[in-house]
């Protein structure tokens, strides 16, 4: 196999978070409630908030720098290898953030 991928890569770290929430949970929630209510329906009374698709998640998740770089296809077996190597070069890793995750690649 002839040609070259550019892959992208993002850090993994210790304290990442990924949380999903459905919005029919926030939508049981007073706080929320009260906050949707003063932002988008100030002084109107006798509001009731539903939704059609209460199975639609809301993801909170730490926002990540990606990183890409270019490699030989015939390497396709050892792209994590090279992300690394490539994350060790540019000095990316620090305490609690030592591995990588590939997120995409394409043909060039």
């Amino acid at each position: 196999m002839q040609g070259k991928l550019n892959v992208t890569y993002q850090l993994i770290c210790d304290n990442d978070t990924h949380k999903e929430i459905s919005l029919k949970e926030i939508l049981q929630n007073e706080k929320i409630i009260k906050i949707i209510k003063s932002e988008y329906a100030k002084g109107i009374r006798n509001l009731a908030l539903s939704s059609d698709n209460n199975e639609t998640n809301i993801i909170l998740s730490t926002e990540k720098e990606r990183y890409s770089f270019e490699a030989q296809k015939k390497d396709f077996a050892d792209l994590i290898e090279l992300a690394e190597e490539d994350a060790k070069k540019r000095k990316l890793f620090k305490k609690g953030c030592d591995a990588v995750e590939i997120v995409d690649f394409k043909t060039l």
